[in-house]
């Protein structure tokens, strides 16, 4: 079994979200993916931010692939580190292949998380172009340090069977669409009707 992991607050989610996590089952051929609705991101202002349940619901609506599994179990953690989630699932199931996959965006920002490193030697990461956003992360301080780990994008398929740190950029159709933007627009959960 090969399980990509796709986190983030969705706060609100949309089609760009969707439109990554069925890149990642295409390119990477996985057999999941569960998009990990998290309790919060350390790295983010939560004034404001919608409770987890209503983030699941709206998450679960975009989803039309039973592929795409929606959960919040990160907040059973009692983290809401990435590494924490990471450490947890690869001692709960060690007969899955795991990849962490992120927007081009995250990665520009990858450096900023705590034990990032951990991560990357962890599992294989598998980033997915974003707009505005593939300049800044090719030259990002996490994509400077892992460089010698990136592998082709025409070997996207092999990514879930290499031992970390291992990790693959790959381009695709760009979904525009930002939670921040439609926060800013006043599109966001809270406008929504759940």
């Amino acid at each position: 079994m090969s399980v990509g992991l796709f986190g983030g607050t969705f706060n609100p989610p949309h089609e760009g979200h969707i439109h990554v996590a069925e890149v990642a089952l295409a390119r990477l051929k996985l057999d999941r993916v569960w998009m990990m609705v998290t309790p919060g991101n350390p790295l983010k202002q939560h004034s404001g931010l919608p409770d987890l349940a209503t983030r699941i619901r709206a998450t679960r609506r975009l989803v039309q692939d039973p592929r795409i599994i929606v959960t919040g179990f990160e907040a059973t953690l009692g983290s809401s580190y990435s590494w924490v989630t990471v450490q947890h699932l690869k001692q709960a199931f060690p007969h899955v292949r795991f990849v962490w996959i992120m927007g081009a965006d995250n990665l520009a920002g990858f450096h900023r998380w705590q034990h990032w490193r951990r991560i990357a030697d962890a599992i294989p990461i598998a980033v997915v172009d974003r707009p505005g956003s593939t300049l800044t992360a090719h030259s990002s301080p996490a994509a400077s340090m892992l460089m010698r780990y990136r592998m082709r994008e025409t070997e996207s398929a092999l990514l879930k069977t290499k031992s970390a740190p291992a990790w693959i950029f790959v381009h695709a159709r760009r979904n525009s669409l930002s939670s921040t933007a439609l926060r800013m627009r006043g599109e966001g959960l809270d406008s929504q009707r759940l």
